[in-house]
């Protein structure tokens, strides 16, 4: 659920390669660099594990910060035809187990992915940037079925400029449709657009899933993990909306608004204020827990 393509995302880093079997018996890649406790990083809609390559850098000083590839990219095994929510949470469940790590970020429907992690174990510090949470209706896609179907008539470009214009994750305001359409075309172009052209495909099932899981938000108060839920003062008001709501729904829960920062953050507009908002609240966990 981001800006669909990504340009200059990736980073020098020297990535460690690792593998996992998940539950359904599909391979999941993730992507691992630093040292520490384990920090799994579960990325969004339309991204690949190396765009997290800035985040992952400024953190791996004090941690071993792994990102999972997720299902249906890369040297991951396709979504599936039984692909939900379960599966994902499975596939970051099983990447935790071959890491032994107990820390866990999730950034937009890698967020949403996180807190339905949360309802499925407790873990040391779960973080979430805009989880792709709806709440009440809150997340609008209808739309959801004129993408799929420019997608499936090979219209590329005209199917990222309506994710671009309905979703608003580019920073461009209400711009007129054919700024959208330009900035789309663009998203497409060389070895960036090839990878997202690819991943255009994961979309549907993705955000059918958001709408799947709409409700009260009382589901989670079931997440009883000490959780930190973030969001950018520039994002749309119906990924932030939802973070007090949320933060008042789980027990063990704050949110906080960053100014001057968008949907794109943690991978690409901020990654080092986002780290620090990472390491400072797992560092307050980890010294809680030693001071009890």
């Amino acid at each position: 659920m981001e800006g669909m393509g990504h340009m200059g995302g990736a980073t020098t880093i020297e990535w460690r390669d690792g593998m996992v079997t998940s539950r359904d018996g599909t391979d999941i890649a993730f992507l691992s660099d630093g040292r520490g406790p384990g920090l799994v990083v579960i990325p969004g809609n339309n991204r690949r594990a190396h765009h997290y390559g800035s985040l992952a850098r400024r953190l791996s000083s004090t941690y071993t910060v792994h990102v999972i590839e997720r299902r249906g990219r890369g040297h991951s095994g396709p979504q599936g035809p039984a692909y939900s929510m379960e599966a994902e949470v499975d596939d970051a469940l099983a990447v935790m187990r071959h890491t032994g790590s107990d820390l866990v970020f999730g950034h937009s429907y890698g967020g949403l992915v996180a807190l339905h992690l949360g309802l499925r174990r407790q873990v040391t510090a779960l973080m979430a940037y805009e989880p792709g949470v709806s709440i009440d209706g809150s997340f609008d896609a209808r739309w959801l079925s004129s993408f799929s179907r420019l997608l499936e008539e090979g219209k590329h470009v005209a199917a990222m400029t309506t994710f671009l214009k309905h979703t608003r994750l580019a920073p461009i305001g209400d711009a007129p449709t054919a700024v959208f359409r330009g900035l789309a075309f663009l998203l497409l172009q060389g070895a960036e657009g090839r990878d997202a052209r690819a991943m255009m495909p994961t979309t549907p099932a993705e955000i059918g899933e958001i709408v799947r899981l709409d409700s009260d938000g009382s589901r989670y108060a079931a997440v009883t993990s000490p959780a930190l839920l973030i969001g950018g003062q520039k994002s749309p008001t119906y990924l932030t909306g939802v973070l007090s709501h949320l933060a008042r729904t789980m027990p063990d829960a704050r949110h906080v608004i960053l100014p001057g920062l968008d949907h794109n953050a943690p991978d690409l507009n901020a990654p080092d204020m986002v780290a620090e908002q990472i390491r400072t609240f797992i560092e307050a966990q980890l010294d809680g827990r030693q001071g009890r």
